[in-house]
């Protein structure tokens, strides 16, 4: 169990390794940030966007409560979900492997985003740069079918996804991605997107026939509401 300000913020049951450093690290970074706050300099390093704000509404992505991130089907040699809400601009080369998610076996991606707060979630800014040289079918491809599940209490399986109806279903198309900054702009139904405390966002298809998909950003726009005081619980994966 893991304990911030006397209060249980985590559970970790039986995890694998590889998930386990991943939360180890997400600590490790939290506690550096709270080091440097304390010290008299606090970040101040405002976010990279990849697509203009709209007007009322601000980037909420510093809500995500990043200890309870979970990303399924990843490839561990490249980049984690932390990475994908990174304040940094993206690289944007195929060289730097760790600044980028590309899935695994498949061209599908599901991640479960928490929050501190419950959001209304005006937007999502999804920024994928894949390198467009390479005709190789291994090679990842931008996403294009994305589906929005809101308040489940933990992440959802492949197959529990499919059969579950979502909040909200996208299908993007070469004309939504910003040619410089390679960001699509996904517009959500407002009214169906108050009071959300988790959100998984799941890529169910990728561009052409590409076996891979590959994501460098996300933004999630909105507006703050009330602070949650729950916790997150790591179960035990069957990977």
């Amino acid at each position: 169990m893991i304990f911030k300000n006397a209060r249980r913020i985590a559970t970790i049951v039986d995890p694998n390794p590889e998930k386990l450093e991943e939360f180890l690290n997400g600590l490790k970074e939290e506690s550096e940030n709270m080091d440097t706050t304390e010290a008299g300099n606090p970040k101040v390093d405002e976010p990279w966007h990849g697509a203009e704000l709209p007007r009322g509404y601000v980037d909420v992505t510093d809500q995500v409560n990043f200890l309870g991130l979970e990303l399924l089907n990843w490839d561990s040699s490249h980049g984690n979900a932390r990475k994908l809400i990174s304040k940094d601009k993206p690289l944007g080369t195929p060289e730097a492997k760790v600044d980028f998610v590309q899935s695994d076996t498949d061209e599908q991606l599901m991640l479960y985003i928490p929050f501190m707060r419950n959001l209304k979630i005006h937007s999502i800014h999804l920024t994928s740069l894949p390198d467009n040289t390479d005709d190789d079918d291994e090679s990842p491809s931008r996403p294009k079918l994305v589906k929005f599940y809101t308040n489940t209490p933990h992440i959802l399986g492949f197959d529990e996804a499919d059969g579950a109806p979502p909040t909200q279903e996208v299908t993007l198309t070469e004309k939504d991605w910003n040619p410089t900054t390679g960001t699509a702009k996904i517009d959500l139904r407002i009214v169906k997107f108050q009071n959300v405390s988790s959100m998984v966002m799941f890529i169910v298809e990728s561009e052409g026939d590409n076996e891979k998909v590959r994501l460098d950003r996300i933004r999630i726009i909105g507006e703050t509401g009330e602070k949650r005081d729950g916790k997150i619980e790591k179960v035990a994966s069957d990977e």
